[in-house]
């Protein structure tokens, strides 16, 4: 191989590298949030502050939605035994749409002792984007149900979201925003990410047409010299 064609191939391969780092920008961005919970309990109110999770693994045309509890919230004047209490709670999606996802755990695996925190097993669910674009997911009510009663814990503090993901809905239909709950559907709106995305694609078109322009020449150069 030549000099010359060595540089170009070299020139080539890092630019490429390049836009592939562009490419590989990351798409969520994930915090653990305190959630001050207010709970509604058949012996009165009770309060607890615990930290939230939330992670989304793409399946399919849509989300498993995880909400993980660092933290026990509530407690009962009694003990409950094991499989006596099942949790569910709602994650409140924001952004490119508004929605709420039901997710819900196990029964609690063993005994859980009076006057002590409930230890709330890990909630799942599926969210399925209508819309594609930048979504929030943000921790919403809490339910336990323990032996024939219902807790309702509502997050107090206003919490910020667990998580920001860009999501794609099923036949990758574009976000839209309606302003004042009504209609009048706006263009989607392009972050910097996006530009930066496109601006990558952008040079890696020009720096191949380039490239395959110089080795078109060379070889040209070579056959005119023979």
């Amino acid at each position: 191989m030549s000099d010359r064609k060595r540089s170009t191939a070299l020139a080539l391969a890092s630019a490429l590298a390049g836009t592939a780092v562009l490419l590989a920008a990351p798409t969520a961005q994930a915090a653990v949030i305190d959630v001050n919970y207010n709970c509604e309990t058949p012996i009165g109110p009770k309060s607890a502050v615990s930290p939230i999770d939330i992670k989304a693994v793409k399946e399919g045309n849509g989300y498993k939605l995880t909400m993980s509890f660092q933290k026990g919230v509530s407690s009962s004047p009694v003990e409950l035994g094991k499989g006596a209490m099942s949790p569910s709670a709602v994650i409140l999606v924001g952004g490119a749409e508004k929605v709420s996802v039901p997710v819900s755990g196990a029964p609690n695996s063993e005994a859980l002792p009076a006057n002590t925190p409930i230890k709330i097993s890990d909630l799942s669910g599926t969210y399925t984007p209508k819309k594609s674009g930048k979504v929030t997911l943000t921790a919403g009510v809490l339910t336990i149900k323990a032996m024939g009663t219902t807790t309702t814990c509502t997050p107090g503090n206003s919490p910020g979201p667990s998580l920001e993901l860009d999501v794609t809905a099923p036949g990758g239909e574009a976000a839209s925003t309606t302003g004042g709950g009504s209609g009048g559907a706006t263009l989607p709106q392009t972050g910097p990410e996006d530009s930066a995305i496109a601006l990558g694609t952008l040079g890696a078109t020009v720096l191949l047409s380039g490239a395959a322009g110089v080795l078109w020449l060379t070889r040209r150069g070579q056959r005119a010299r023979s």
